[in-house]
């Protein structure tokens, strides 16, 4: 319950590029495409998004926060 409470939170940036991820499957790439959730919890219950999909997305955005961490120390 936790972690879908924290899945529901986190929020997607509203220019997120989704041809720039990695092993995205291509239905799953199409589908948040066309949809453009706000929120992870939101992704996550698109007909047709993979569960393995919301964990890359999670893995993803990680990722780039601590980029933008690393970029924001730095200046």
């Amino acid at each position: 319950m936790e972690k879908f409470k924290k899945m529901e939170n986190r929020t997607l940036p509203a220019d997120l590029d989704y041809d720039r991820i990695p092993s995205l499957s291509t239905e799953s790439r199409e589908k948040l495409k066309q949809v453009r959730p706000r929120s992870l919890g939101q992704a996550a219950r698109i007909a047709g998004v993979r569960h393995s999909d919301i964990t890359i997305l999670m893995i993803y955005l990680e990722k780039l926060s601590r980029q933008r961490d690393i970029v924001s120390r730095e200046t």
